[in-house]
């Protein structure tokens, strides 16, 4: 292997390495801001004496449950392998039926 080859396929593993770091740092940056906008929405309606509404804890709590599923390498890519191996074995299917 060159020394060009090897530089950019260290360039490339870097550029990845980079785009997968910045994938995780958004869901820590997506449950700070999830837990500060709740803690203070639960805080502002304990003070006015009303009831906490589950609806957006739950809700948004929903979508930052999928966003981790599918940046966390650990959970998405074995998600990701499992739907690419489910639609494979399907395209085999419909092509052996033809």
């Amino acid at each position: 292997m060159s020394n060009a080859t090897l530089s950019a396929d260290t360039a490339t593993l870097d550029e990845l390495a980079r785009r997968h770091a910045a994938r995780k740092a958004s869901v820590l940056t997506h449950a700070s801001v999830y837990v500060l906008v709740n803690a203070m929405l639960i805080a502002w309606a304990l003070w006015r004496g009303r009831p906490v509404h589950p609806g957006p804890l739950l809700g948004w709590g929903l979508g930052l449950g999928i966003h981790a599923l599918v940046v966390w390498p650990r959970l998405g890519d074995r998600f990701m392998r499992q739907l690419v191996e489910r639609e494979r074995r399907a395209l085999e299917r419909e092509a052996a039926g033809r």
